[in-house]
């Protein structure tokens, strides 16, 4: 087997150079005796370290943010308006709208882009999407959950004008006055979307990176975040950009294959938990891998995005981690499009760098 490249290693949030080999039941990323134990967790080789938890007017939480590093914020009241909704609720007050629902016959529910389907030869999706009404999806759900039978759905769905009256009301009653005055602080773009997201216990979101600013605010139930700096590229091996799973990792976390991936034996993650209340932020570009608590019920978020401050005219030296991995995917795209095939993109890269950078 290959030797584990040494360069996937990080210090913690907060330039506090982290627990080294503290696990997060040892940290109990941020536990406070808050309704979840450490037997909900999935097992996982790997380190990690704890997310700060804060509150929002605290100094060192505005610093993170501004650093664009991971933070828990426990008293934003982003979604105190929210905080009441459960399935029953949501299925008197959320209207007769279309929902995407996706459906596994496991417990992950990786990402793909259906425009990339046609770039990968034989490429089977791990899930499916549907589209249904929400009362469809609260029966089907019920049935999955009275017959056992292994089948799994997550709904995921933009916050749209298709929703009813209270929704809008308690959507409105959002505290837009706090995370407006993030947005214009930090000079992000416009907010892109309201993800509203409905999981069953157990569900996971393997580990991918967004090119989008996100505020991660649970509403129902507690979900493991698992996050990963951009300086962690190469110990994730992310798919290529033409894949239609870019910006998700290959490595598959319950059995990592370390002949193909030997740098996943150095990967360090951050940790939290959170749960109703709480607001994660989650930077650009940071790799996050999310999980609601086995045995823990139904876990309900909802994500607000926003784009990226825009690219400052002048460079400076050294690039940070996230410019360099923007860089490589826009290297990635053009040589794809010029080339006329993605496919070849790889191997046009190894013959031109081998050799000449060691």
């Amino acid at each position: 087997m290959a030797e584990p490249s040494a360069s996937c290693s990080a210090a913690a949030p907060g330039g506090g150079g982290g627990g080294g080999g503290s696990s997060p039941s040892a940290q109990a990323a941020g536990r406070e005796g808050r309704g979840w134990s450490e037997a909900q967790f999935r097992p996982y080789t790997f380190e990690t370290r704890p997310i700060p938890r804060l509150r929002h007017g605290d100094p060192r939480a505005e610093e993170l943010i501004e650093n664009e590093e991971p933070v828990v914020l426990t008293d934003t009241n982003l979604v105190y308006t929210a905080l009441k909704w459960d399935v029953d609720y949501l299925q008197e007050n959320i209207g007769n709208g279309d929902f995407s629902v996706y459906r596994a016959t496991t417990h992950k529910f990786l990402y793909y882009d259906e425009k990339k389907i046609a770039n990968v030869k034989n490429f089977k999706p791990k899930s499916s999407r549907e589209e249904m009404k929400f009362s469809t999806f609260v029966e089907q759900l019920q049935d999955i959950q009275q017959q056992g039978s292994g089948e799994r759905l997550y709904l995921q769905q933009t916050l749209n004008d298709t929703v009813g009256r209270k929704i809008v009301v308690d959507f409105l009653g959002f505290n837009w006055n706090w995370i407006n005055r993030q947005q214009a602080k930090r000079g992000w773009g416009q907010l892109t979307s309201n993800l509203l997201l409905i999981g069953m216990e157990g569900n996971v979101t393997p580990a991918h990176y967004d090119e989008q600013q996100n505020f991660f605010a649970q509403i129902k139930g507690y979900k493991r975040c698992i996050l990963f700096s951009p300086d962690q590229f190469e110990c994730l091996y992310p798919y290529p950009v033409h894949h239609p799973c870019d910006r998700q990792s290959q490595v598959d976390f319950d059995n990592p294959d370390y002949e193909r991936f030997p740098n996943f034996q150095n990967v360090v993650g951050y940790e939290t938990v959170v749960g109703p209340g709480d607001v994660l932020y989650i930077p650009m570009y940071w790799w996050h891998h999310i999980e609601s608590l086995l045995n823990g019920g139904i876990t309900i978020t909802v994500n607000f995005w926003y784009k990226g401050a825009p690219t400052p005219k002048r460079i400076e030296y050294p690039l940070k981690a996230h410019q360099k991995v923007a860089i490589m995917r826009n290297i990635e795209k053009m040589l794809g499009e010029a080339l006329g095939n993605p496919q070849e993109v790889g191997p046009l890269l190894n013959m031109m760098i081998k050799g000449r950078y060691d």
